[in-house]
């Protein structure tokens, strides 16, 4: 089988001259038609006159031989494929007896695949000798074509019919306690719930309202106590380490401040109509803006006796979402960050006047001005200072950016800073993308925002593609220098030129930094589809 996959991409190249009589097929073998596309045939067309033609015939007829006992294993697998028992599958639970999994009554060998897990080595063998089920009810993004075609290259037989289904596929759904959720989102995945408000409300306030703020989950919503709740903060070296309720937060001095969170992967969908890219499709709406109001970070962590040292620090935060290993959603935060007053890092127990919502984090959830929303961890459990960032998954092996010419068989996650601040960002809410608009005079309405606490001192708007510009007007709060962690909501209203039949509406956004959007997405596209933040634009019909 490795022999097979890494000889079939060369051949696919190699195969690919014009038509002539003599074919020469290949069919790469497939181990369930409903977990993979059909298989594709491999045609080689041969020309009298081309030695080079020739060259290749003798190569695949050289490889005939190699392949057709594999082939012939293939089509045998296919016809009858070999049938286990769960009890033979749990004896497959290690390395040194391979590492076996099923999923419905199909039976996969992964060993090869361990290493690979994107999630890491530790959360497939969670399931080693038994079914995927458990595990994938808890994280829904495996249920994708290309996940079920890399796990059809894995397998190796079928249950017996003779077994009855594991109790431990009756297991009560991981999702059964979720939040209600306002029907107008438009939702992205339900396990985890991860939603977006649709754009023609997004700009319709400058404070989102909980209800349509946008929702980024990664597992299942804690259903948690306030009277019981309890915050660890790890002190340092020889300091005292806090254990805070609710009631000991509130004794902190209040602190309220306006701001804009945003996803790293908010416009996800247009690095997709590039070229495909792994992760939830966000359009324009995984952005929201909200007053919060609880505990200065610096305020806590002084408390517990932490200061700024003068070698590299981390805070590392933990959430009490987690997986069925325990293991926690975490994030982190550099120390010098989180010590400056000035950053109005927050440990939020209110969002626009009310307790936290379910979705977003309560009782206790930290707000990072002015950076990734990766980072502003919900139900907080546990903080800490470390002389290295956060060990979790998706501070080390997600929300990073790459370079176009990197992809999941080169990528090094290792290589690469993780997303703190963001870069400047601008969308189109009003009008929608193939809406007809009236000849005469257009409103068009958006969003711009920049992270770091960086103001937005323009947004140019064009109706024909970024030929010509307008300056659109700003509205929203007045932004300080270096701490405008709220977006400003733009609007541009501009005559629609005569005889024009279709616009080209695009925007752009400039920072006080005089840092400015890309044009296209083809120089920022990324494998994750992360930092999306190229000129944004709406295509729209004028009505005669």
């Amino acid at each position: 089988m490795l022999l097979h996959r890494a000889v079939i991409p060369h051949l696919r190249q190699a195969c690919r001259l014009k038509s002539a009589p003599s074919r020469l097929y290949i069919r790469a073998c497939s181990t369930d038609d409903s977990l993979q596309p059909q298989c594709p045939s491999l045609a080689f067309s041969g020309d009298n006159s081309s030695t080079g033609g020739w060259k290749v015939m003798g190569t695949l007829l050289g490889l005939g031989a190699v392949l057709a006992y594999h082939d012939h294993r293939c089509r045998a697998t296919q016809e009858s494929p070999h049938v286990y028992t769960r009890e033979e599958v749990r004896s497959h639970s290690s390395p040194e007896t391979r590492i076996w999994v099923t999923l419905g009554c199909e039976v996969f060998d992964v060993t090869e695949f361990v290493d690979l897990h994107p999630g890491g080595p530790s959360k497939l063998m969670l399931a080693a000798g038994g079914p995927l089920e458990p595990f994938w009810a808890l994280y829904a993004v495996h249920n994708q074509p290309h996940v079920r075609e890399m796990l059809a290259q894995y397998k190796i037989g079928e249950l017996s019919p003779e077994d009855k289904v594991p109790s431990t596929l009756k297991t009560s759904d991981p999702y059964i306690d979720d939040p209600v959720r306002h029907p107008a989102l438009k939702v992205n995945s339900q396990r985890p719930f991860n939603a977006e408000p649709p754009a023609e409300l997004l700009t319709e306030n400058y404070i989102t309202p909980n209800p349509i703020f946008f929702t980024r989950n990664h597992l299942p919503v804690p259903n948690l106590d306030p009277e019981t709740y309890r915050l660890h903060v790890v002190g340092p070296p020889g300091g005292q380490s806090l254990c805070l309720s609710l009631d000991d937060l509130y004794k902190f001095p209040r602190h309220e401040i306006t701001v804009t969170l945003q996803c790293a992967g908010n416009r996800r969908s247009e690095m997709t109509q590039f070229k495909e890219v792994r992760g939830l499709e966000w359009n324009i709406g995984a952005i929201s803006t909200a007053r919060w109001a609880g505990a200065r970070l610096c305020d806590v962590l002084a408390k517990a006796g932490h200061q700024l040292c003068e070698t590299e620090a981390h805070v590392c935060f933990e959430g009490l979402d987690s997986d069925p290993t325990g293991t926690a959603y975490g994030a982190s935060i550099p120390l010098a960050r989180a010590m400056d007053p000035e950053a109005e890092v927050l440990l939020a127990y209110e969002m626009n006047g009310q307790p936290l919502p379910r979705d977003h984090g309560f009782p206790v959830r930290v707000v990072v001005p002015g950076v990734v929303g990766a980072r502003h961890v919900k139900w907080l459990g546990k903080v800490s200072v470390e002389p290295e960032e956060s060990y979790s998954h998706w501070q080390r092996r997600d929300y990073k950016g790459f370079s176009p010419s990197v992809d999941w068989d080169t990528v090094d996650f290792d290589s690469a800073p993780s997303i703190q601040e963001l870069p400047v960002q601008s969308a189109i809410t009003e009008p929608k993308d193939g809406e007809t608009v009236q000849s005469g005079e257009v409103t068009i309405k958006g969003y711009a925002w920049s992270g770091g606490g960086r103001a937005v001192v323009r947004v140019d708007v064009s109706l024909d593609g970024g030929l010509t510009w307008h300056v659109a007007e700003l509205d929203g709060e007045e932004q300080r220098p270096r701490k405008a962690w709220a977006w400003r909501l733009w609007q541009l209203q501009a005559p629609v030129p005569a005889g024009r039949k279709e616009l080209n509406i695009v925007c752009k956004a400039v920072d006080d930094s005089y840092n400015v959007q890309p044009d296209t997405v083809a120089p920022i596209w990324n494998l994750r589809g992360v930092l999306s933040n190229a000129w944004h634009r709406v295509h729209v019909h004028v009505a005669p």
